[in-house]
């Protein structure tokens, strides 16, 4: 967070991305309301940056230096967008944009197989990096390298940007987020649905900061262990023998529980899991604030609206410790009022087994390159699409069975032929 004025244009660069040319994106401090032209590559958003100076143009020869160096450059349009730092992130996979690098894909925006969301040609416009320079169309005709721009332009699909308007940002992006969110009031439930590309931040003290962010790796590290003690501590409880189920109730119909139920216990504390993931999911983190509740606005953002305002924000991505080990405590409470010890232990080591996986299939959903064809290539792109276009289903991360049973399944999208 610097500390140049809120309306004076910056540079930035998202983490894991390189220099200009290979993944370098110019951002901005504010935003204003966001207006998709769904048949153009046009745009207008809060938190996005206007275009780049007359001077920030490109002949086809720098693209073709550009895209030989193994840059990612496509075009939309005279557009120029350079996706390198988004090729593992890409739903469709890596070798999907790499295939179309030098190209025009405007009519990839509208399929098929799928048409992009409104909220997907906004991210596209945090990679943007000029004009091309010159007439695309007769450039095209002259050029016979592979790796050209070589579709044509179409003429209805030149984007036109508007000038932004930098008075009217909705918030200010020097400052901690977390403060402001709750003043946006009936604007909150749109502006934290159009996502950016950069990190945030949520609070003013640097070490409460810190303890809302976490690296992947934290989660089985700290949780693995205690995982691998309570099945070791509880299966030899119930190596015993003398462990029954529905005791505390009555003798007579008291259930023993043998050793050989301790696979059987763990699997449903993974299935239980599930469950959770995804009545939290729906539930608690697509809950909808009242616009006139500060404080519940804060809530939601501080929970889950910060994942969807920057969904690639690495440290974001999986549940801080502290806060998860009040949640842990509950559930290992409630368990242990509800059955026998070694019964309840067994199901919240397989509950927490559970959690550990969801939290690295959700973080390989959002930076991994799965197999196209795959369990999680199809998973990556039901989460992205939930997240882009479709936040209100699709509430699943590790499975899709909860949303097939409770019919919150994401519409099926027709296959869109350019004409």
């Amino acid at each position: 967070m610097g500390a140049r004025h809120a309306n004076e244009q910056v540079r930035w660069r998202p983490a894991g991305l390189g220099s200009r040319g290979s993944g370098d994106v110019r951002g901005t401090l504010g935003g204003c309301r966001a207006n998709v032209r769904a048949s153009s590559c046009e745009l207008r958003s809060p938190a996005m940056d206007p275009a780049p100076p007359p001077d920030a143009s490109f002949s086809l020869a720098e693209v073709q230096q550009r895209l030989a160096a193994g840059a990612c450059w496509v075009r939309c349009g005279s557009r120029l967008y350079d996706l390198t730092g988004f090729l593992r992130q890409h739903p469709g996979g890596e070798q999907l944009l790499r295939a179309r690098a030098g190209q025009d894909v405007s009519a990839d925006l509208d399929g098929p197989p799928h048409r992009h969301s409104d909220n997907a040609r906004l991210w596209l416009e945090q990679y943007y990096v000029g004009e091309f320079q010159g007439d695309p169309q007769s450039s095209m005709e002259n050029e016979t390298s592979a790796s050209a721009i070589t579709q044509k332009t179409d003429q209805a699909m030149e984007p036109k940007l508007k000038v932004v308007d930098w008075d009217k940002d909705l918030i200010d992006w020097q400052k901690p987020l977390l403060w402001q969110v709750g003043h946006l009031g009936e604007k909150y439930e749109e502006w934290v649905h159009q996502p950016v590309t950069r990190p945030i931040r949520l609070f003013y003290s640097d070490f409460i900061e810190s303890l809302s962010k976490t690296v992947w790796y934290t989660v089985p590290i700290i949780w693995m262990p205690l995982m691998l003690y309570l099945s070791w501590s509880h299966y030899r409880t119930l190596a015993q023998g003398n462990v029954r189920l529905f005791a505390s109730f009555t003798t007579e119909y008291s259930v023993a529980m043998p050793k050989s139920v301790f696979p059987g216990l763990f699997v449903m504390g993974i299935l239980f899991w599930t469950l959770v993931e995804y009545l939290i999911h729906r539930f608690l983190f697509h809950m909808k604030p009242p616009s006139n509740s500060y404080y519940l606005i804060m809530l939601h953002f501080v929970l889950h609206g910060q994942h969807h305002k920057a969904p690639f924000d690495e440290s974001r991505l999986v549940f801080p410790p502290a806060p998860a080990s009040l949640a842990m405590a509950f559930f290992y409470a409630m368990f242990q009022l509800l059955l026998p010890e070694a019964v309840g232990g067994t199901m919240f080591a397989g509950g927490l087994l559970g959690y550990i996986l969801y939290d690295m299939i959700h973080y390989y959903l959002h930076f991994g390159s799965p197999h196209k064809g795959s369990y999680l290539y199809n998973m990556k792109a039901h989460h992205v699409k939930h997240h882009f276009a479709h936040q209100k289903s699709g509430f699943g991360i590790s499975s899709k069975f909860w949303d097939y049973l409770f019919h919150t399944l994401m519409p099926e999208e027709p296959h869109l032929k350019m004409q």
